[in-house]
């Protein structure tokens, strides 16, 4: 198989980190999510507990500024050392998923770089949530709340399409409708035929 990226972009309950590992799986290809966050603390010296702290978190805006391009911003430098790696990994002609990280933005211009958005109805979110994490129904739908703007803020700080907008992704897909699996599988045939076309 030539050189294939999965850019897996999720609402939080969706089951996107889920349908992400499953898809590294199926195509027997690595999988970067919390694992960036120990390439970057091992090019840092810094730990993955002080990585996690400022992983995928936009800058504070009054105790940042740039001088000369080079930010004072834990959190912006962090997230560019993750593009960087992307970049690097994609140039290299490796095949891999990679979870968030604006990479169907920051990846957008190799032709092995196919985009997904995975949408789930708020139902399902919620009672995905209130399994996984054991809360209640109200602080599901807050956590859920709370972590989508997060991820959109961080998303649209760095990029300049909106975090789910569909024009930025080849598929966007309610997991809700076909299921964890059923989500996979039609996924896992969309990108088979994409390769077939390609090839």
């Amino acid at each position: 198989m030539s050189q294939l990226i999965i850019s897996v972009g999720r609402e939080f309950g969706s089951g996107g980190r889920v349908i992400a590992e499953a898809l590294a799986e199926r195509f027997n290809i690595p999988i970067y999510d919390r694992h960036l966050i120990t390439e970057i603390a091992e090019r840092t010296g810094l730990s993955p507990e002080e990585i996690e702290k400022y992983n995928e978190h936009p800058k504070k805006k009054i105790l940042s500024r740039r001088v000369r391009g080079y930010s004072n911003s834990i959190e912006d430098n962090i997230a560019e050392m993750q593009f960087d790696f992307l970049k690097e990994k994609s140039e290299s002609g490796e095949s891999f998923v990679v979870v968030g990280r604006c990479s169907e933005t920051k990846l957008k211009n190799n032709p092995a770089l196919v985009s997904l958005f995975v949408l789930a109805d708020m139902d399902a979110k919620i009672k995905r949530v209130m399994e996984v994490y054991e809360l209640s129904e109200d602080d599901a739908k807050e956590f859920i709340r709370k972590k989508d703007k997060k991820r959109k803020r961080y998303h649209n700080y760095h990029c300049s399409g909106h975090w789910g907008d569909s024009r930025l992704y080849d598929i966007c897909i309610n997991s809700t409708c076909l299921g964890i699996d059923g989500t996979v599988d039609y996924i896992e045939d969309y990108i088979r035929a994409r390769i077939k076309h390609n090839s």
